[in-house]
């Protein structure tokens, strides 16, 4: 099936373009050079096309944040490193910084979002265990939504004093690492 590779590669275009709310299945199918029909065999719905075509990009997303997070020597460089990764990584990849841009259609503000971010952020959480096991794992339990929700925060509101890497890595190790009580 060669239609899906580029109905998914047309989808992230669109959404590079423009945003999401003007991705629909058929202005997907023009800009991949297929029918509708050809979408409709493939995804069912809009939101399952781009939900892949999202899925697909993120993972290889998440390798780059890995590198990045995998040099930290602490539980709390962990976390600064893979946040600072995290919005590097997003102001880079024009079809992740659409999602900084409120609207209809963008996953970002779907009521469910945070239920979709906790397994993500559990699998990089997870993977800092197993590189250390000597780490008091439970440090870690239950931190998933905070985690997301200030991450978050810091890929959605920037300020002067966050805006650049060093700026976002005092700001992380002075209010988030004592929160969370890691080393």
């Amino acid at each position: 099936m060669r239609s899906k590779p580029k109905i998914l590669d047309a989808t992230l275009g669109l959404i590079a373009e423009s945003g999401f709310e003007d991705v629909t299945i058929a202005a997907v199918a023009r800009a991949a050079g297929v029918t509708r029909q050809t979408v409709y065999s493939i995804f069912t719905t809009r939101e399952d096309m781009i939900s892949e075509a999202m899925v697909g990009l993120v993972v290889d997303v998440i390798g780059g944040i890995r590198e990045k997070s995998d040099q930290a020597e602490t539980p709390t460089e962990f976390v600064v490193e893979t946040i600072v990764a995290a919005r590097s990584l997003i102001r880079r990849e024009p079809v992740l910084n659409s999602l900084m841009r409120s609207g209809n259609g963008n996953p970002l503000f779907d009521p469910d979002m945070m239920d979709r971010a906790a397994p993500v952020v559990r699998q990089f959480l997870d993977g800092y265990i197993e590189r250390n096991p000597e780490f008091d794992s439970t440090k870690f339990d239950g931190v998933e939504a905070m985690f997301a929700r200030n991450g978050l925060s810091v890929i959605l509101f920037d300020d002067p004093t966050i805006h650049d890497d060093g700026g976002l890595r005092a700001y992380l190790r002075r209010w988030l690492v004592p929160l969370l009580a890691l080393d």
